[in-house]
């Protein structure tokens, strides 16, 4: 046990040679480390979302487990929001604003972070439209970096620009930035008509039908995620897989050296910090950038502006 303060938080501090990632030899107080230095740039993204925990506490070959209500035992600086939910009604979510909350739920072994498409503050609206690139073995990354070029053609055609950032697994994700007020079908229909546009462009390589029965030798374009309950792994966040690995922000130049097989994109933690360290944050962007989606129907106008 080690007591340690953080920006004015005293933290109880267990295990900490407890290795979590046997393969790689990752103990728990390598996965503190990461996530107290990822946080100056994680938290831009992250700190203003109700999190989903996703905790390993005997680590990734233990069994884990999906936590969205807070945990009771929290400290009581460790705030919570009313997230997505789900049919059982409202759930309280952790918010992990400061290095202290991040470290505090690292601790947990919350390995892995999850974030829903809307901020805290505004959960009816979400702040930006995701597209999950899943491949069908034998399609890995490279199909899915061939997708992500299509994408980015298809939205630049109606002045559209999105981000990519590997899943930390064997997927791709880009993300397109709102900010401001739409609605959650708003986001999850344009997703899933350019999804089917993508899937008639190239139906040798996409597929917008969730059934697995279909996705093989195909990557899923999965449209789904922009609704209310869903949530994606957290820009920044470790993944539990046999490697400490990244779900990545990379550039599209990366992406076009994915699709050329030159490049596997993937990311450890020591890769991300030094990546940070000497490019920054390639996400940056996303938290403020303003578009507008071309949508035949009005957007919503609610309360709550941008969310923000």
């Amino acid at each position: 046990m080690a007591l340690v303060e953080i920006g004015g938080r005293v933290l109880s501090l267990s295990n900490l040679e407890k290795v979590l990632y046997p393969d790689a030899g990752f103990t728990k107080a390598q996965v503190l480390d990461y996530y107290v230095r990822i946080a100056p740039v994680a938290l831009v993204h992250l700190g203003d979302r109700a999190l989903t925990l996703r905790r390993y506490p005997n680590g990734v070959d233990g069994v884990g487990f999906f936590e969205k209500r807070c945990p009771a035992h929290r400290p009581d600086w460790v705030r919570t929001a009313i997230g997505p939910g789900d049919n059982g009604g409202p759930i309280g979510y952790c918010v992990l604003d400061s290095v202290a909350a991040l470290v505090w739920a690292a601790n947990l072994a919350a390995l892995e972070l999850h974030a829903p498409m809307a901020r805290a503050a505004d959960v009816d609206h979400p702040c930006m439209v995701v597209f999950d690139l899943d491949p069908g073995p034998p399609a890995a990354m490279a199909a899915c970096c061939e997708v992500a070029l299509e994408l980015r053609e298809v939205l630049a055609a109606v002045g559209l620009r999105a981000w990519p950032k590997t899943s930390g697994s064997k997927g791709l994700q880009l993300y397109l930035p709102l900010n401001q007020p739409y609605t959650h079908q708003n986001a999850r229909d344009f997703a899933h008509a350019v999804a089917r546009l993508l899937e008639r462009r190239r139906p040798d390589l996409v597929t917008s039908v969730m059934s697995r029965a279909v996705r093989t030798g195909k990557v899923f374009i999965d449209w789904s995620q922009n609704s209310r309950h869903k949530t994606t792994i957290g820009v920044y966040s470790l993944r539990a897989r046999a490697e400490p690995t990244v779900s990545t922000p990379v550039s599209w130049d990366e992406v076009a050296e994915g699709a050329a097989g030159s490049s596997p994109l993937r990311f450890r933690a020591e890769d991300v910090l030094e990546r940070v360290g000497s490019i920054g944050d390639l996400f940056a962007e996303t938290a403020t950038l303003v578009q507008q989606l071309p949508l035949s129907g009005p957007r919503s106008t609610s309360p709550g502006g941008d969310g923000r």
